[in-house]
């Protein structure tokens, strides 16, 4: 009977160590992986050399409203020549409007 009991307990033992190595391995591969990817991230600094943090909606907004203005301006105006330039306009003046709409928040 006691043989019987150590060799469950033995069997509970290995398949307990058997987790803990594998979590061991999660957690190292997890921490490996953070570190190379806090090593790769850059950060983005403003002027003053504080980072700046724009927010979800705000990021979608500086890539989608310059694209909607941008087909409307294929959609709507007939000339090819006026299409390029307001095109190339638009591109131009996208860094300076979303300094000056949403500003130099961190």
């Amino acid at each position: 009977m006691s043989k019987e009991r150590a060799r469950r307990r033995a069997e509970r033992l290995a398949v307990l160590e058997r987790e803990k190595a594998v979590r061991a391995r999660r957690v190292a591969r997890r921490q490996r992986r953070r570190a190379v990817l806090k090593k790769l991230a850059l950060p983005r600094l403003g002027s003053d050399g504080r980072l700046y943090h724009r927010s979800r909606r705000q990021r979608v907004g500086i890539v989608v409203v310059p694209l909607l203005a941008i087909a409307a301006v294929w959609l709507f105006i007939p000339e090819t020549a006026l299409r390029i330039l307001l095109t190339v306009l638009l591109v131009l003046a996208a860094p300076a409007l979303v300094v000056v709409v949403l500003g130099r928040r961190s």
